[in-house]
């Protein structure tokens, strides 16, 4: 879906921008289609958000209409920096290159940890939370040699497969991507985990800091 302009790509948003995007992102009925959407018919969030009371009205979702607040927005990245993450919109420098190319990428990224990473060749290790001793160690191992490759390993940070994936790839570079904010430990027995990611791969997660999983 993106579609921006080559101008736009590959530039940091001012701090004003930045605020535009996530009031956009986060206002009712506006996914990340809807948002890019938008962008490319307005031009930029901010004229978007201009848009969206006439745009309701002509949809008859006039009385549903919600529109983020700036003050919601700038208490979300005071969450962000609390919580030592930094917020990414898509087509910045440090957007994950893989991930900006999907369909409908997420218009905001937080982040935490060492950001160089995501530069990186990055590949996918999931799979079952239940799974056996043997399966665990299997992942483990294949995390560890897809690493020695050259590869970021990149998966959630569930009990099971994912949680082996990130202890054989910590060494030479993971990434977790959460359902929940960056500062939520999900679940709790991956705390030591998601310390040590933080510390030595990247986390990432496209909800708002203090989010809670849902699952």
């Amino acid at each position: 879906m993106p579609d921006t302009s080559a101008a736009d790509r590959h530039r940091t948003l001012s701090d004003e921008e930045r605020i535009a995007w996530l009031r956009l992102i986060r206002s009712a009925n506006v996914g990340p289609g809807t948002f890019f959407r938008l962008l490319n018919r307005f031009g930029t969030a901010a004229r978007a958000l201009d848009a969206l009371p006439h745009l309701a009205r002509r949809g008859g979702r006039a009385a549903g209409l919600r529109i983020a607040a700036a003050v919601e927005a700038e208490r979300e990245l005071a969450a962000a920096r609390r919580a030592g993450a930094v917020a990414i919109a898509w087509g910045e420098p440090a957007y994950p290159p893989l991930l900006a190319h999907i369909h409908d990428p997420p218009p905001i990224l937080y982040a935490t940890g060492r950001l160089d990473l995501m530069a990186k060749k990055t590949i996918g290790v999931v799979g079952a939370r239940n799974a056996s001793v043997n399966g665990r160690r299997f992942a483990r191992k294949i995390a560890t040699d897809l690493g020695a490759g050259g590869l970021m390993v990149a998966s959630g940070l569930a009990r099971g497969i994912d949680a082996a994936a990130h202890e054989g790839a910590l060494a030479t570079g993971t990434a977790a991507v959460l359902g929940g904010g960056v500062d939520v430990v999900y679940p709790a027995e991956n705390r030591g985990l998601h310390e040590r990611i933080a510390a030595e791969g990247v986390l990432l997660s496209e909800a708002p800091p203090g989010t809670t999983p849902q699952a």
